[in-house]
């Protein structure tokens, strides 16, 4: 059995010789360099563009701005269209390009195109009490905006211990390693034969589909006619989900080059503008218990920034309505229309803002009852989903928590915040639960092909550095019934049996759902022992009856925090993940997918933040010396354990997503420890010196 070893990465060796290919690194003939013109206000027209200086340099072949770029067919994404018209939408908007024969000269030429804008007044500040404030209709994973269950006014009435607070998150940005880039080469030739490659995009992202999908009807391109390749991606965090405004602009750029490759890799700052991120979060949370600690009644009104050109409303306050028993409760969101880019999802959407919130509120209404924070949550826990009654496929959360805390050592940590002391250093310990809903939005297809005497499993995923390459190549394996030495795996390309894309925890199951289907039937078809050429391919299957249970990944984090009281800073001592994600298919990838959540959950709980000046409507810390992320020295033990389970609601692989349930409860459970070790309560992220000198 393949399935349930610790293999390492077969693509391991290639990434770190640097031998894997990333977007930018195909190599192609006689390649073009591309750099982005700029606005330079955030809403406006423009009167005027001048691009003389920048057309007589050497090596410029093109400036592209609204006045000779190509035109779109469709617009069904308002952040693709570019270049139709004179409109500034936010402050560094694409609003032309120059491609030259060298990125220096592209990047030099496009300093020199002066434009003259007709500035019109703008909005970039983000407050809960917005005049503007409007009601969505759904949020992001397709839910309601709003819900009521029971009467919350008559739960709070009769409640015996009530918390009312408002809770903050920033604005977020992805910041993956590799740079969002892409090479574009539009073919000569005007065949208008529906299989025709007339484009080819070597590009990152989260599978070639999504691409095809959405840019080739922009183009005026059936999807077949885009050639998408991107074997290795160099992660992504949800930023390279969908295509992103320079995808077209260089795919437009070399429609006009018709014939040479235009290169674009976007600067750090410029992926500050135009790839997305988590919108900024004010959370209100008033939650009611009785005098044993259940809850009578829960309220969670969630107010967010959107883009005025494009509405992203994230799931904040979705996860209360099934995390935890209460007969009485309302969730509402709203959104703050502004002039300011795209926001999009960011590694656990949603659940990663809303429960910080909310485990911080649990942990807070514990210290005002007097009681274990961990027997709070115990006491509410639900036999079926409180939102839709359906029984859960498994949940296992009362484990996680109470063997999490075993592991963990909680029974040292002391109800009296500031007890324990080291010299300077206040030494405290908090938890917080996680959770991760299935996403399952439609099924995948794979294909197994018989070739040089080797299985081939392949399918139009992306591996974004999560080890896909190699647990699909397991779970092949063990569903071909040979060894896994005899499994190869492409992805990355389309062409192949199309596949959901790398995100919303649902690559493993989905593909691997689809991978085991494709083995079967092939083995139908061909036996055991195939001949040269033999293929199948095949859909995933769920159970008949998967809809009728309640679907989710579960989790606890602990963490142990050292405050020092002269200067504030926050160090973590320990950081502990416990789960109980399904059946784990290789256990080296998947404590590496976990750590990396966690990872990311800390750099959230004590350093990311994107300060934005309403002003002038930019990121004043666009770049990687302003912006913090989390580092080695950051957290000196960070461990994650699972309990083994198998959930044949999400397929036969039995596997749930464990890719964002990582990050979600660690900044509470990091607060919450500030607050053991402390006394003092902090409600908005980061956790920052400044706050607790205050």
């Amino acid at each position: 059995m393949s399935v349930g070893q610790p293999l390492t990465r077969i693509d391991g060796v290639r990434k770190v010789t640097g031998t894997a290919p990333y977007a930018y690194e195909h190599s192609v003939d006689r390649p073009t360099y591309l750099y982005p013109i700029v606005s330079a206000i955030a809403r406006g027209r423009i009167r005027r563009i001048d691009a003389s200086a920048a057309q007589a340099q050497p090596g410029v072949l093109l400036v592209m701005t609204h006045a000779n770029a190509p035109r779109l067919w469709l617009r069904t994404d308002p952040e693709l269209v570019l270049l139709q018209s004179t409109d500034i939408r936010f402050k560094g908007e694409f609003i032309g390009a120059v491609v030259a024969e060298t990125p220096e000269a592209a990047r030099h030429a496009a300093s020199l195109v002066a434009v003259e804008y007709e500035p019109l007044p703008h909005d970039a500040g983000f407050r809960a009490d917005h005049p503007g404030l409007y009601a969505p209709r759904k949020v992001n994973s397709g839910k309601p905006a709003d819900s009521l269950r029971g009467d919350p006014e008559a739960g709070f009435a009769q409640a015996r211990f009530t918390l009312d607070q408002v809770y903050t998150t920033p604005f977020e940005h992805h910041n993956p390693l590799e740079p969002h880039a892409v090479i574009a080469l539009w073919h000569a030739g005007r065949s208008l034969w529906p299989t025709r490659k007339r484009l080819t995009l070597y590009d990152a992202n989260q599978g070639p589909l999504a691409v095809s999908l959405i840019v080739g009807p922009l183009l005026g391109l059936l999807p077949s006619q885009i050639e998408v390749i991107s074997p290795f991606v160099g992660g992504s965090f949800g930023s390279k989900a969908i295509p992103h405004p320079h995808i077209v602009l260089t795919a437009m750029a070399a429609k006009l080059l018709r014939g040479r490759a235009v290169k674009c890799a976007l600067t750090r700052q410029q992926m500050f503008v135009g790839t997305g991120h988590r919108p900024a979060s004010h959370q209100h949370i008033r939650l009611g218990a009785d005098a044993v600690g259940r809850f009578v009644a829960i309220e969670h009104h969630a107010v967010a920034p959107t883009a005025r050109h494009k509405e992203f409303a994230e799931q904040t306050a979705t996860p209360v309505r099934m995390m935890y028993a209460t007969p009485n409760l309302r969730t509402t969101h709203r959104l703050v229309p502004l002039d300011l880019p795209a926001g999009m999802f960011m590694r656990a959407p949603g659940e990663f803002t809303g429960m910080f919130a909310l485990e911080t509120a649990i942990d807070e209404l514990a210290a005002q009852m007097g009681i274990d924070p961990i027997a709070l949550r115990l006491a509410n826990e639900p036999d079926r989903d409180p939102e839709t009654g359906h029984p859960f496929s498994t949940r296992q959360l009362v484990r996680c928590l109470t063997e999490g805390a075993r592991l963990f050592g909680w029974d040292r940590r002391s109800a009296q915040p500031g007890e324990h002391r080291d010299g300077e250093w206040r030494i405290g310990l908090g938890v917080a639960s996680a959770l991760y809903p299935n996403q399952h939005v439609l099924n995948t297809r794979a294909g197994i092909r018989y070739v040089d005497g080797r299985y081939r499993v392949e399918l139009q995923a992306s591996d974004i550095g999560t080890g896909a390459l190699t647990i699909l190549g397991q779970i092949g394996a063990d569903a071909l019934g040979v060894r896994f030495d005899q499994v190869d795996v492409v992805l990355g390309r389309s062409g192949l049996p199309w596949a959901m894309i790398a995100g919303g925890s649902m690559g493993t199951y989905t593909w691997g759902n689809s991978i085991v289907q494709a083995a079967a039937r092939f083995r139908a078809k061909h036996g055991d022992a195939p001949r040269e050429g033999a293929r199948a391919t095949a859909a995933g299957r769920l159970p008949k009856d998967f809809k009728s249970r309640s679907r989710h990944a579960f989790g606890a984090h602990f963490a142990q925090v050292r405050v020092s009281a002269v200067t504030g800073e926050v160090h973590v001592a320990r950081l502990f993940g416990m789960y109980a994600a399904g059946r784990i298919i290789n256990p080296l990838t998947a404590r590496s997918q976990f750590i990396g959540g966690m990872t990311m959950g800390l750099g959230a709980a004590l350093h990311e933040e994107s300060v934005i000046d309403p002003r002038f409507g930019h990121v004043v810390n666009a770049d990687l010396a302003g912006y913090h992320i989390a580092s080695h020295a950051d957290v000196p033990d960070i461990q994650a354990e699972w309990i083994d389970e198998f959930d044949p609601y999400f397929g036969p692989t039995g596997a749930k997503g464990i890719g964002e349930i990582g990050i979600v409860g660690v900044p509470a459970a990091i607060g919450n420890a500030i607050f053991n070790a402390t006394g003092k309560r902090l409600r908005g992220l980061p956790f920052t010196p400044d706050k607790l000198l205050e």
